[in-house]
């Protein structure tokens, strides 16, 4: 894939110094008009799992972000997200953060790059 793809960007950032929700929402900086300190503050509290609580997946909670603050479609943003959300947890296999890690099963359903990943392209497929 090549590093203009969002979703590989978003992969970077992730590796670089940034927690899932960071990676989405930095991934669309363009989109979002904000400056890169803000997004990284805005998402700073959605790491392992909303808060720490490896809940709802940190990348599904920045594409969340993302929505919310891009969607010019007239439509709901929670409708949006509906869609969106059901359409990672096809890919990934569920949306909380202990169960794409396997925690508990000790089966992995999803890796976080990958998570960053369908979260990004969901998000895209959105705006």
């Amino acid at each position: 894939m090549e590093m203009n793809d969002k979703a590989e960007k978003a992969v970077a950032y992730k590796h670089k110094d940034c927690n899932c929700a960071q990676a989405v929402l930095l991934a669309f900086a363009d989109e979002l008009e904000r400056p890169e300190e803000e997004l990284r503050a805005l998402g700073s509290g959605f790491g392992m799992g909303m808060g720490c609580t490896e809940a709802t997946c940190g990348a599904l909670c920045g594409a969340s972000m993302v929505m919310g603050l891009c969607n010019k479609s007239g439509k709901p943003t929670a409708a949006i997200m509906r869609e969106l959300l059901h359409e990672f947890q096809e890919k990934a296999g569920a949306t909380i953060c202990k169960d794409l890690k396997g925690i508990e099963t000790g089966r992995m359903l999803c890796s976080c790059d990958d998570c960053v990943r369908y979260a990004v392209r969901a998000a895209e497929k959105h705006l």
